[in-house]
């Protein structure tokens, strides 16, 4: 049986060949999960032979891999916005870029004691658990079209111990209540974009990714559902596409929303606020 650091060596070289990004990152997230082990035991056991148990689960998640089937569902979890979920194909896999969409959440947040907060299409109840988990004292609503993502938010909900409300809706059709802040990282891709998608990206729910022409359908159709669920000073805050955001912030506009548009850590104009009062 090989060594830990020979078949890290080995696999690497293999995905590097078939063209995964990042590969070395990857295969050590693989043999964390496969060995239980944190970054530094790993590199501590760098001289350890492995068993043929090990050995074979291991090949069996990089043949996996070799299939372009994503990373954080070979491993069944992701960190993300300081918690730990799992994953699965029921929803989307939580993106980093939408950890910057958390934070502006809880900025929004910011004063207010006992904030009620609803975050539509959940998913894997990432946006939902993560306010939760900041701000203990928010009482939040989570809604999903999907009954599958649905019960993966109310997994991680159990998981962490966390006590968000979950709710079966077509966004906000139905839902009881107003908010201070109603919180979204809706389909947004336009649907031209689905030829071209990276396999991995095959892997997510299509219902999750795409909205018309444009990407913009269903944040319209939010929106415009919105202003009666809102508090005085409430805020709505989406993420969207860089290409779309500013058309939808034009839009909101011209009917009487105030809108601003927030960049990503990359620079990229992607996170859009809007109230219908204007900020104090």
């Amino acid at each position: 049986m090989p060594t830990l650091e020979a078949l890290q060596r080995s696999l690497t070289q293999r995905l590097a060949h078939a063209g995964i990004p990042s590969a070395a990152q990857e295969v050590r997230a693989l043999l964390m999960h496969v060995l239980n082990l944190d970054w530094s035991g790993l590199v501590l056991a760098g001289g350890r032979v492995l068993t043929a148990a090990q050995v074979q689960q291991t090949e069996a998640l990089i043949a996996r891999r070799l299939t372009r089937e994503p990373l954080q569902h070979l491993i069944g979890a992701v960190e993300w916005g300081g918690i730990h979920l799992k994953v699965t194909p029921a929803a989307l896999i939580p993106r980093p870029e939408t950890e910057t969409l958390l934070h502006l959440a809880l900025e929004a947040l910011s004063g207010r004691t006992a904030p009620a907060v609803l975050d539509v299409g959940t998913g894997s109840g990432a946006l939902a658990l993560g306010i939760k988990a900041a701000r203990p004292a928010a009482r939040v609503t989570a809604t999903d079209l999907s009954a599958e993502a649905l019960a993966l938010a109310r997994q991680n909900a159990d998981l962490l111990h966390l006590e968000v409300a979950f709710l079966e809706a077509d966004l906000l059709r139905g839902v009881p209540g107003t908010f201070d802040l109603i919180v979204s990282n809706p389909p947004y891709l336009p649907e031209a974009d689905e030829a071209a998608a990276e396999p991995e990206v095959r892997h997510d729910p299509r219902q999750a990714l795409y909205s018309g022409p444009d990407g913009l359908t269903l944040a319209r159709q939010l929106m415009r559902q919105a202003a009666a669920l809102l508090n005085p000073g409430g805020v709505v805050l989406l993420e969207l596409d860089p290409r779309n955001v500013e058309r939808l912030a034009h839009e909101l506009h011209l009917s009487g929303w105030h809108a601003q548009i927030h960049p990503d850590l990359t620079g990229r104009l992607r996170f859009l606020e809007a109230s219908a009062t204007p900020p104090t």
